[in-house]
């Protein structure tokens, strides 16, 4: 006959066995419900890279813009970022100068493809864009006039500060006009920077080629 102590003491023995059983089971679920989250997260990050590499090859190519051109093939032919000249061209072994402004990203591997068919094996080229900038002009009564570039969107007054400033001895800053080509049209724009500058309206942003003309006051002689 079992005393009754050692009749209890058997059965929290059990019964912590089974609590400790559970807990390694439930234990494994989880480790397995983790391990598979973890399996997947790769998944998702391959996606969001192919999204941006989709969005990469779509940009059409402006000068100043640079480009990294990649042979998985042959990585002797692999060339850094170089900005595209201002002839629009870039320049590559084995081919020389290639025009780049005015194609996509993808059309560009496109032609690459077709230049190195005979002189390379793998026929792989990948054409990545490093970094993307536009061009804009500055002209009429500012300190330093002429072309910058930008690779981040701009509003005219921050154009106008890249080129030193409006000249305040004769600018007018109530009428600075915007030129933009639309096709086969030019559009104009007349903005009043000294609103902008007083009152903090909101900001004209520019489009790569527009050309700012900061008109001079009207004066009498």
């Amino acid at each position: 006959m079992i005393e009754p102590a050692r009749y209890l003491t058997a059965k929290l023995g059990t019964l912590a066995l089974a609590v400790a059983a559970a807990l390694v089971i439930t234990g494994c679920q989880t480790h397995h419900h983790s391990q598979a989250v973890a399996d997947s997260a790769p998944s998702s990050v391959t996606s969001t890279n192919a999204s941006t590499n989709e969005t990469d090859q779509s940009i059409v190519l402006r000068e100043g813009d640079a480009i990294k051109i990649t042979f998985p093939g042959a990585p002797n032919l692999n060339t850094m970022p170089q900005p595209i000249l201002r002839d629009g061209t870039i320049s590559l072994p084995l081919v020389g100068n290639v025009k780049a402004v005015g194609k996509t990203a993808a059309q560009l591997r496109e032609e690459l493809l077709k230049l190195y068919a005979d002189k390379i094996e793998s026929k792989e080229v990948l054409v990545e864009v490093a970094s993307a900038q536009f061009p804009v002009f500055v002209q009429g009564s500012v300190l330093k006039p002429g072309k910058i570039m930008s690779d981040h969107p701009m509003s005219a007054l921050e154009a106008i500060s890249e080129c030193g400033g409006f000249d305040f001895t004769k600018a007018n800053l109530k009428h600075v006009r915007v030129m933009r080509q639309d096709g086969t049209r030019v559009k104009t724009y007349d903005l009043n920077l000294k609103a902008q500058m007083d009152n903090g309206v909101e900001q004209f942003y520019l489009q790569p080629g527009d050309i700012i003309y900061v008109k001079e006051k009207f004066t009498w002689f």
